[in-house]
């Protein structure tokens, strides 16, 4: 698996717009969401600077990612026009291979006495 890291800086009134096109139903997912070898995307959104963001694309391998941007090139395109009048700058950080994945435990559980 791989996954790929943008930092993305909104322009100013623009979080909104940014939010809604990587959330659940949004405009990428409408993209990719049933593309072979896509798994996820997360938008984080930096503590300090409410108009940075970091998305991170997850995928089964750098073949499968290129093989859907692809058939998608038309509304890729699109999409990334619209993304031009919301950004101030988008830069992809890098295509990272997963070596390890942490353990996440689901809110609200409590962790079991030893």
């Amino acid at each position: 698996m791989i996954e790929v890291i943008w930092d993305l800086v909104v322009e100013q009134g623009a979080r909104g717009q940014l939010e809604l096109a990587f959330g659940p139903g949004g405009a990428w997912s409408e993209l990719v969401a049933r593309q072979p070898g896509f798994r996820g995307t997360s938008l984080l959104s930096d503590t300090r600077d409410a108009r940075r963001f970091l998305v991170v694309e997850l995928w089964d391998s750098e073949e499968k990612r290129a093989e859907a941007l692809a058939a998608r090139r038309d509304e890729l395109s699109r999409f990334d026009a619209m993304l031009d009048g919301w950004t101030e700058s988008r830069t992809e950080l890098g295509v990272f291979a997963v070596k390890a994945q942490g353990t996440l435990r689901p809110i609200g559980k409590a962790r079991r006495p030893r």
